[in-house]
């Protein structure tokens, strides 16, 4: 009769105790599903900010290849030579239009700006700015943003040439294949200005790359850490469960030969 009280206490023992056990198996896994949860949706940003910077970057490229890269590119003043100021004098009033609010323009006039230069080969050309300016008006070393004042931009003008007077030896661009006659003072769009304005995207790219990598590591890291305490889990539960049959068997058999 005690051996019967006591198995049935020790049951009663043990089931309050797996009714805890479980209770705290129970919290166990709702937190980890929370943690899981939560650490699921901040991969899920950093992924989409990664692509995110990855699109704006090649956005960035379309943008510069068909502005930059391609006048880069298709520009033929690709030599540069040194060049001696021979003549810069004004010879013509131009005639542009500016505006003057919605659907009215006006008339004024700009000194058009004449630059003569000796190139390193001893030819001589006619000094333009730059490509826009070239293809605006080649007689015309610079031209001015249209204004209303003319004395505003005679000025401007005029105080270009005195700079050139001064120096005497300038940098310019000439075309090798002589397909143009004038040179030019500076390209719109030189290696320098390239390198830089690819600069940014080239980051912004590696940036979202790198936190596309780093979190498919991550992932793959808790994955195999996942695997390796599972793999931990299942041998320590065998390991118990070995020893509390044996702890069982001895008890039993103990009780036995009481009985007897």
């Amino acid at each position: 009769m005690f051996l019967w009280a006591g198995s049935k206490a020790a049951q009663g023992s043990g089931s309050e105790r797996r009714t805890i056990y479980q209770k705290i198996r129970e919290y166990d896994i709702l937190e980890k599903r929370r943690t899981v949860t939560a650490l699921k949706a901040g991969e899920d940003r950093a992924i989409l900010l990664g692509l995110s910077m990855i699109l704006c970057s090649a956005m960035m490229y379309f943008v510069l290849g068909i502005t930059m890269v391609r006048s880069y590119s298709d520009s033929v003043w690709t030599e540069e030579s040194n060049c001696t100021v021979l003549n810069s004098s004004v010879v013509a009033e131009i005639n542009c239009s500016y505006s003057c609010g919605s659907e009215c323009r006006k008339s004024s006039r700009y000194p058009c700006l004449q630059v003569y230069v000796s190139l390193d080969s001893g030819k001589v050309q006619r000094l333009s700015y730059n490509e826009e300016a070239h293809e605006a008006n080649p007689e015309c070393f610079y031209i001015p943003k249209c204004r209303k004042e003319q004395t505003l931009m005679h000025t401007i003008v005029m105080n270009i040439s005195e700079r050139l007077k001064m120096h005497q030896q300038v940098l310019c661009y000439y075309d090798p294949s002589e397909q143009q006659d004038g040179v030019l003072l500076t390209r719109l769009y030189g290696r320098g200005a390239i390198i830089s304005s690819l600069l940014w995207p080239t980051c912004t790219l590696v940036g979202g790359t790198l936190i596309i990598a780093m979190v498919k590591l991550t992932q793959y890291l808790s994955f195999l850490c996942e695997q390796i305490s599972r793999i931990k889990r299942m041998g320590l539960y065998s390991l118990r469960g070995a020893s509390h049959a044996q702890v069982c068997t001895r008890k039993f058999n103990g009780g036995i030969q009481d009985v007897v």
